[in-house]
């Protein structure tokens, strides 16, 4: 297990109103499986992403990662958290245009201090993971939506997350570019990483291992064999 919420949920306060983004929910994230999480806009989905990914405080219940109950947890400890074990892939891509793809995956391992001898052998392995490596010294406008989108992926394992968190990594993406995206997130979830996608799209159904449904801020879990 890489993390873990119970009975955790988010709220905003706006004045004199409450605004419950996320109910209480309990669900279990393992080594070796693609979470597929799934929900119309403005379910609640991102939010669940959110938590898991360290980027906000639960507001009531108990959120764990990699072992570390992040309720008592600082800023400045919380963003170690994410640098050093997990991954974000982002709908957009969010690569830095005058940089090159080998640049761009090789930014986390610079903002972890790693030297540039490992950091170059590291960023070799992760191009060469999601097939890219041929594409090493283009910028991003000179690549397909598909291949930023692998590009953003070895960004994300090249710091060898235990928990790769995806944002509707296919949104942008062709038909069969989706296809190639969501089998390389796969391939990973295969190899042991934990792998949580939100989506709204079904046709990400039957990439997954398991697949929770997010409407209205509440998190219910599908059985794999009815939902594809």
């Amino acid at each position: 297990m890489i993390a873990e919420l119970k009975g955790a949920g988010k709220e905003y306060k706006t004045g004199d109103q409450t605004i419950v983004a996320l109910q209480p929910a309990s669900l279990r994230l393992n080594e070796g499986e693609l979470l597929l999480i799934i929900g119309p806009s403005g379910s609640g989905k991102t939010t669940l992403l959110s938590l898991l990914g360290c980027v906000i405080y639960p507001s009531y219940g108990d959120l764990w990662v990699d072992g570390k109950h992040v309720n008592q947890l600082s800023q400045k400890a919380l963003a170690t958290l994410r640098l050093n074990t997990i991954g974000f892939v982002f709908q957009n891509f969010n690569l830095l245009a005058p940089l090159t793809a080998e640049e761009n995956v090789m930014m986390p391992l610079q903002l972890q201090g790693v030297n540039r001898t490992e950091a170059r052998d590291r960023t070799e392995q992760a191009l060469r993971t999601v097939g890219m490596l041929d594409r090493r010294l283009n910028l991003p406008r000179q690549l397909s939506g598909g291949q930023q989108q692998r590009i953003a992926i070895a960004r994300a394992l090249v710091t060898n997350p235990k928990l790769v968190l995806c944002d509707e990594p296919t949104a942008s993406l062709d038909k069969d570019s989706i296809g190639v995206v969501m089998r390389e997130l796969r391939t990973l979830a295969d190899g042991g990483k934990s792998v949580a996608v939100v989506t709204h799209d079904p046709r990400l159904k039957p990439y997954a291992h398991r697949i929770v449904e997010v409407d209205n801020g509440i998190v219910t879990e599908t059985d794999i064999n009815t939902a594809v």
